[in-house]
Protein backbone atom coordinates (compact mmCIF):
# COMPACT_ATOMS: atom_id res chain seq x y z
CA UNK A 1 0.00 0.00 0.00
CA UNK A 2 1.36 3.57 -0.74
CA UNK A 3 1.47 6.35 1.42
CA UNK A 4 -1.22 7.88 -0.79
CA UNK A 5 -3.61 5.08 -0.47
CA UNK A 6 -3.18 5.09 3.33
CA UNK A 7 -6.30 4.14 5.25
CA UNK A 8 -8.58 7.24 6.56
CA UNK A 9 -8.30 4.96 10.65
CA UNK A 10 -4.77 4.41 11.35
CA UNK A 11 -3.96 2.43 14.29
CA UNK A 12 -1.58 3.52 16.58
CA UNK A 13 -1.52 6.46 18.82
CA UNK A 14 -3.24 9.08 17.22
CA UNK A 15 -3.09 12.79 18.81
CA UNK A 16 -5.80 13.79 20.96
CA UNK A 17 -8.32 15.22 19.24
CA UNK A 18 -8.00 19.71 19.73
CA UNK A 19 -10.64 21.37 21.28
CA UNK A 20 -11.51 23.26 18.53
CA UNK A 21 -12.29 20.11 16.40
CA UNK A 22 -14.17 18.67 18.94
CA UNK A 23 -16.48 21.60 19.03
CA UNK A 24 -16.49 21.32 14.93
CA UNK A 25 -17.69 17.99 15.36
CA UNK A 26 -20.33 18.48 18.44
CA UNK A 27 -22.01 21.70 16.37
CA UNK A 28 -21.84 19.30 13.22
CA UNK A 29 -23.21 16.28 14.56
CA UNK A 30 -26.30 18.33 16.52
CA UNK A 31 -27.27 20.68 13.32
CA UNK A 32 -29.75 18.38 11.99
CA UNK A 33 -31.63 18.75 15.13
CA UNK A 34 -31.37 22.43 15.25
CA UNK A 35 -32.26 23.08 12.02
CA UNK A 36 -35.23 21.01 12.92
CA UNK A 37 -35.89 23.27 16.24
CA UNK A 38 -35.82 26.12 13.39
CA UNK A 39 -38.47 24.46 11.14
CA UNK A 40 -40.37 23.86 14.13
CA UNK A 41 -40.29 27.58 15.02
CA UNK A 42 -40.51 28.87 11.69
CA UNK A 43 -43.69 26.97 10.65
CA UNK A 44 -45.44 27.64 14.04
CA UNK A 45 -44.92 31.36 13.78
CA UNK A 46 -48.26 33.41 12.67
CA UNK A 47 -47.25 34.22 9.02
CA UNK A 48 -50.57 33.51 7.69
CA UNK A 49 -49.68 30.76 4.92
CA UNK A 50 -52.15 28.78 3.83
CA UNK A 51 -51.21 25.02 4.75
CA UNK A 52 -48.55 26.11 7.12
CA UNK A 53 -50.17 24.15 9.96
CA UNK A 54 -50.90 21.13 8.08
CA UNK A 55 -46.87 21.54 6.57
CA UNK A 56 -45.20 21.28 10.01
CA UNK A 57 -46.13 17.74 11.27
CA UNK A 58 -44.95 16.54 7.58
CA UNK A 59 -41.75 18.58 7.68
CA UNK A 60 -41.06 17.00 11.67
CA UNK A 61 -41.57 13.22 10.65
CA UNK A 62 -39.52 13.81 7.00
CA UNK A 63 -36.46 15.26 9.20
CA UNK A 64 -36.80 12.62 11.70
CA UNK A 65 -37.49 9.96 10.05
CA UNK A 66 -34.37 10.61 7.27
CA UNK A 67 -32.13 11.65 10.04
CA UNK A 68 -32.82 8.41 12.21
CA UNK A 69 -32.19 6.29 9.26
CA UNK A 70 -29.29 8.20 7.91
CA UNK A 71 -27.60 9.62 10.98
CA UNK A 72 -29.03 8.38 13.96
CA UNK A 73 -26.48 10.08 16.32
CA UNK A 74 -27.49 13.67 15.84
CA UNK A 75 -31.55 12.24 15.79
CA UNK A 76 -30.70 10.38 18.87
CA UNK A 77 -34.21 9.80 21.44
CA UNK A 78 -33.73 12.64 23.38
CA UNK A 79 -33.33 14.80 20.93
CA UNK A 80 -36.39 13.40 19.58
CA UNK A 81 -38.10 13.73 22.52
CA UNK A 82 -37.31 17.62 23.06
CA UNK A 83 -38.11 18.23 19.76
CA UNK A 84 -41.71 16.65 20.28
CA UNK A 85 -41.81 19.23 23.26
CA UNK A 86 -41.57 21.75 21.13
CA UNK A 87 -44.18 20.80 18.42
CA UNK A 88 -46.48 20.50 21.25
CA UNK A 89 -45.67 23.60 23.19
CA UNK A 90 -45.98 25.36 19.58
CA UNK A 91 -48.71 23.54 17.69
CA UNK A 92 -52.44 24.02 17.87
CA UNK A 93 -52.93 20.27 19.21
CA UNK A 94 -53.27 18.59 22.20
CA UNK A 95 -50.29 18.08 24.62
CA UNK A 96 -48.74 14.66 24.18
CA UNK A 97 -50.06 13.44 20.67
CA UNK A 98 -47.31 14.71 18.27
CA UNK A 99 -44.78 13.95 21.26
CA UNK A 100 -45.79 9.94 20.90
CA UNK A 101 -46.09 10.31 17.15
CA UNK A 102 -42.84 11.20 16.51
CA UNK A 103 -41.35 9.23 18.97
CA UNK A 104 -43.06 6.25 17.36
CA UNK A 105 -41.59 7.18 14.16
CA UNK A 106 -38.27 7.59 15.15
CA UNK A 107 -38.64 4.14 16.71
CA UNK A 108 -39.43 2.46 13.47
CA UNK A 109 -37.10 4.80 11.46
CA UNK A 110 -33.89 3.43 13.62
CA UNK A 111 -35.42 -0.23 14.09
CA UNK A 112 -35.40 -0.71 10.22
CA UNK A 113 -32.50 1.77 9.62
CA UNK A 114 -30.31 -0.94 7.83
CA UNK A 115 -33.08 -2.07 5.37
CA UNK A 116 -33.80 1.45 4.83
CA UNK A 117 -30.47 3.02 4.24
CA UNK A 118 -30.00 1.00 1.72
CA UNK A 119 -33.35 0.98 -0.33
CA UNK A 120 -33.35 3.03 -3.40
CA UNK A 121 -34.76 6.54 -3.01
CA UNK A 122 -38.20 5.72 -4.04
CA UNK A 123 -38.79 2.26 -2.28
CA UNK A 124 -37.20 4.96 1.02
CA UNK A 125 -40.52 7.52 -0.13
CA UNK A 126 -43.21 4.91 -0.24
CA UNK A 127 -42.14 3.55 2.97
CA UNK A 128 -42.24 7.15 4.76
CA UNK A 129 -45.67 7.64 2.76
CA UNK A 130 -46.66 4.53 4.64
CA UNK A 131 -45.32 5.19 8.32
CA UNK A 132 -46.39 8.88 7.81
CA UNK A 133 -50.15 7.67 7.05
CA UNK A 134 -49.87 5.26 9.72
CA UNK A 135 -48.73 8.55 12.08
CA UNK A 136 -51.27 10.48 10.72
CA UNK A 137 -54.18 8.13 11.54
CA UNK A 138 -52.64 7.57 14.96
CA UNK A 139 -52.10 11.41 15.40
CA UNK A 140 -56.49 11.42 13.88
CA UNK A 141 -57.32 9.34 16.31
CA UNK A 142 -55.63 10.31 19.77
CA UNK A 143 -56.86 13.77 19.07
CA UNK A 144 -60.64 12.73 18.40
CA UNK A 145 -60.33 10.50 21.70
CA UNK A 146 -59.31 13.48 23.19
CA UNK A 147 -61.73 15.90 22.32
CA UNK A 148 -64.37 13.30 22.63
CA UNK A 149 -65.91 13.57 18.87
CA UNK A 150 -64.60 12.76 15.67
CA UNK A 151 -62.63 15.79 14.25
CA UNK A 152 -62.95 16.10 10.66
CA UNK A 153 -60.32 14.24 8.41
CA UNK A 154 -59.80 16.88 5.60
CA UNK A 155 -56.96 18.39 7.53
CA UNK A 156 -55.24 15.37 8.65
CA UNK A 157 -55.49 14.18 4.90
CA UNK A 158 -54.03 17.75 3.48
CA UNK A 159 -51.21 17.18 6.31
CA UNK A 160 -50.50 13.52 5.22
CA UNK A 161 -50.32 14.72 1.44
CA UNK A 162 -47.96 17.81 1.87
CA UNK A 163 -45.90 15.54 4.06
CA UNK A 164 -45.23 13.03 1.68
CA UNK A 165 -45.06 15.35 -1.03
CA UNK A 166 -42.30 17.46 0.47
CA UNK A 167 -40.40 14.06 1.67
CA UNK A 168 -37.86 13.91 -1.61
CA UNK A 169 -37.03 17.38 -1.38
CA UNK A 170 -35.79 17.53 2.20
CA UNK A 171 -34.06 14.13 1.07
CA UNK A 172 -32.34 15.97 -1.20
CA UNK A 173 -31.19 19.03 1.05
CA UNK A 174 -30.68 16.55 3.73
CA UNK A 175 -28.33 13.98 1.96
CA UNK A 176 -26.57 17.41 0.77
CA UNK A 177 -25.96 18.43 3.98
CA UNK A 178 -25.13 15.13 5.07
CA UNK A 179 -22.72 14.94 2.94
CA UNK A 180 -21.01 18.12 3.47
CA UNK A 181 -22.06 20.31 6.86
CA UNK A 182 -23.97 18.19 8.89
CA UNK A 183 -20.86 14.87 8.32
CA UNK A 184 -19.00 15.26 11.83
CA UNK A 185 -16.12 12.98 10.11
CA UNK A 186 -15.37 15.82 7.67
CA UNK A 187 -14.38 17.55 11.20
Amino acid sequence: MTPDQAPEFQPGIQPRPSLWRRLDMLSRRGLPAALTGMAVLLLSAPFGLPGQAELLPGVVLSSVFFWSVFRPASMSSPIVFLLGILVDLLGFGPPGVMLLVVLLVHGVALSGRYGFSRAHILVLWIVFGGLSLAATALQWGLISALSLHLVPTVAFAFQWVLGVGVFPLLCVVFSTLGRSIANPDRA
